[in-house]
Parts: C-alpha cells; sequence; structure tokens
C-alpha cells in the first residue's frame, strides 16, 4: 500500500503505546511522550511546548523529519523510519524537593548536550554492541565515522525571573543505506548502526535505552546540583571522548579557526587547547581531527 509504513519490512513503525508504557511515569522517567509520523523538527515542536510552558519531561519523538536541523543551522534529515529523531524538554533551573533536584546554575549547562552525547555511546554499546566514542562536544562516532548528532537549544522563560528551558535534541542514523548517507560540510563521512555492522537495529529498544541513559545521567547531575565532575558525568565524557590528545582545527562560530593540541575538558564543558600562541577554552565550534 503506498505511504504504508510496512513497505519496508527492515524499518518498521515504532509504536507510541508500548514506548509510552516503558518510558512515562509511572513506570518510565519521562512525563510524556508524543510519537508523530512525520514533523518538521522535533527540536522546534519541543521548543514550542516550552514556550507555552510545558513543565519538564516532554519527549517527542518523529519517524520522519522534514527540517530536522543540526549545529550551525545544518540539515538532519533521513528517510521515514531509518533513524531515531528524538528531543526532550528540560529545566535545569528549577528545583524539584521531591527528588531532591537543586536548581541547576546556568554555568552548567553547557554539560547537557556532553550528557547526550555520553548516553548515546551507552545505548549504541549496549544494544547494538558498538564501540563508539564522541568528537568534542557530542558527535557520536563509530570507525571515525558520524553516526549521531546532538543539538541544545535554550528557550528563554516566560517571566524575567525565570530560568530558560533546554531542549536537547538527538538524531541518530540506524539503517540508512550508503546512498542514503548525508553529505558532512566538515568532511567527516556519516555511517549508520547497519553499515557499522550492528548486532541489532530495532529501533523501539535502541531508543528506549537512549532515553533512559539520558534520563539517568540527567538525574546523577541534577542531584549533584549541576556539577558533572561530582555526578561522574566528566569522568563519563572523558572516557568517551576521542578528541582529547588530537592534533585538532575547530571552526569557530564567528568565521576563524584555531588548531592545536586538544588537552582536556573543563569543569563547564568547554574544550582545552593548546596552541602555538597559547591555551585556548572554546565553548563552540565544530573540530576536525588532524591526525
Amino acid at each position: 500500500m503506498p505511504g504504508s509504513p510496512y513497505t519496508d519490512l527492515d524499518r518498521p513503525p515504532l509504536s507510541v503505546t508500548r514506548l509510552r508504557r516503558a518510558l512515562v511515569a509511572p513506570h518510565g522517567p519521562w512525563a510524556r511522550l508524543e510519537l508523530r509520523a512525520e514533523t518538521g523538527s522535533t527540536n522546534a515542536d519541543v521548543a514550542e511546548a516550552a514556550r507555552a510552558g510545558e513543565p519538564e519531561g516532554l519527549v517527542v519523538v518523529a519517524e520522519r523529519q522534514t527540517a530536522g536541523r543540526g549545529r550551525r543551522g545544518r540539515v538532519w534529515q533521513s528517510p521515514p523510519r531509518a533513524g531515531i529523531a528524538t528531543s526532550v524538554l528540560l529545566r535545569p533551573g528549577e528545583a524539584v524537593p521531591d527528588r531532591g533536584w537543586p536548581a541547576a546554575p546556568p554555568t552548567g549547562y553547557g554539560w547537557l548536550p556532553l550528557l547526550a552525547g555520553v548516553a548515546l555511546v551507552e545505548a549504541v554499546a549496549r544494544l547494538a554492541e558498538l564501540e563508539a566514542n564522541l568528537k568534542w562536544p557530542n558527535d557520536l562516532l563509530i570507525g571515525g565515522a558520524k553516526c549521531a548528532g546532538v543539538l541544545a537549544e535554550g528557550i528563554p522563560g516566560r517571566a524575567p525571573a525565570q530560568p530558560p528551558a533546554i531542549v536537547l535534541g538527538i538524531g541518530l542514523n540506524v539503517t540508512l543505506r550508503a546512498d542514503e548517507l548525508p553529505v558532512n560540510p566538515t568532511g567527516l563521512p556519516a555511517t549508520s548502526l547497519q553499515l557499522a555492522g550492528a548486532a541489532a537495529t530495532d529501533r523501539d529498544p535502541l531508543l528506549r535505552a537512549l532515553l533512559r541513559a539520558v534520563a539517568d545521567w540527567y538525574d546523577r547531575w541534577r542531584a549533584a546540583g549541576g556539577d558533572a565532575v561530582a555526578s561522574g558525568l566528566r569522568d563519563a565524557y572523558l572516557a568517551a571522548c576521542a578528541t582529547v590528545g588530537r592534533e585538532v582545527r575547530v571552526l569557530l562560530p564567528n568565521g576563524d579557526d584555531v588548531t592545536g593540541t586538544a588537552t582536556g575538558i573543563d569543569a563547564d564543558g568547554q574544550l582545552l587547547i593548546t596552541t602555538p600562541a597559547g591555551d585556548r577554552v572554546l565553548a563552540a565550534g565544530d573540530v576536525l581531527h588532524l591526525r
């Protein structure tokens, strides 16, 4: 049947009923989950909900995005049901006494996309049985090729005193074939779990594992008051990061670039680079691994 989600048997549709049963309270860590057959961007959908006052814990999943976005306005798209496209709504600046969560300081918000990267590495290792690592800040690499990316966006509070919400979007290539892979403007090749030889490519358990890992790390980070060191997040990120210790070239948002040796990640999630002109601390940029 034309348009049926069952026309490609390698790409079965997700079940909103099963996902909600597994992931939404009281049995799961999230407050609400919406599954959409098609949308422009899950990040845009969650941002709209955040502006309307939606509480923390919303998850939006799309079978297909027509205007998915990556960093610096880049497009992130894939065929229907060939990947995971999901965004979650977080409000880290609001205390949650029932869970023992103090308000996290804005200086720590830069760790949230890195947190999503750690969750991706864990889910891919557990379900797909693939060794993956992270290119700072949060690109998931398998065999040196990009398989997933994360986009975090801040949404201003509705009142001047209200802290911003954070929309955390994740895109993972699952069953994309070689002729369906996106072209990366920085020249980094793309891949998918299937092309990389994953032990499993069923999106349902992959999505469950990913969202549970995000929730688990977010819980640890919030319980530690947004402290990446005390929560163990910084150590987990460094263990998964392929950038630290490498010669790199970083393309900065203003169009400049910095070349040097990546030497570490500071307490705020920023990249530390030693260059011939001295040490630099970078909060954002596209990293190219030189060797």
